[in-house]
């Protein structure tokens, strides 16, 4: 019983710096009983390596930190890889939508930083990602922010993973001048 305690503890200390987390918000929620109301607490926390990897989850409890908590450990079970150019930025624009969440992600040149709002600026952060411009259109609810931002980037291809799909080699993907010369004339 203690060797599975210590292997636990070890893992846990393994993955306590390898993530960063984020709390995006916190929502007081209260239920009416018989006696009066009884509060509870609903937290959204993203959390990434900063590497590629991010995640995020939701918690809900009675108390503030085991809300955060559960959040916390939902976001690290269900995290998504996302490929970065130069691990700085997008390798291209792209758009996300999850109910009426709209996000328009863009690429954008070294020393930009991130231009976004709120709950996207913290997926981010959390991703890794230090230049990019972002737009949130439609719903402002936080929830369904993330989720766009998190169904655009999973639409994210990078380079060598198109040209493995089209059996091309990456230069061939990348060529910007893809007409043949004889073409023009």
């Amino acid at each position: 019983m203690a060797e599975r305690e210590n292997r636990r503890d070890r893992r846990e200390r393994d993955e306590a710096p390898e993530f960063a987390d984020r709390l995006v918000a916190i929502n007081r929620v209260s239920k009416t009983v018989k006696g009066g109301k009884r509060f509870g607490f609903a937290a959204l926390v993203v959390v990434g390596d900063q590497k590629g990897r991010v995640g995020f989850g939701k918690g809900k409890a009675k108390e503030v930190p085991e809300a955060i908590r559960k959040a916390t450990e939902q976001a690290k079970r269900q995290m998504i890889r996302v490929p970065l150019k130069e691990g700085r930025t997008l390798h291209h624009d792209m758009n996300g939508r999850h109910g009426a969440g709209k996000v328009v992600m863009r690429t954008a040149p070294t020393g930009t930083g991130i231009i976004a709002g709120g709950p996207m600026r913290a997926v981010f952060e959390m991703l890794g990602v230090q230049d990019v411009v972002a737009k949130s259109i439609g719903s402002q609810n936080p929830y369904n922010m993330i989720r766009a931002t998190l169904d655009g980037l999973t639409k994210e291809a990078s380079p060598r993973s198109v040209a493995q799909r089209r059996g091309k080699k990456v230069a061939e993907i990348l060529r910007k001048d893809e007409a043949p010369a004889d073409a023009e004339a």
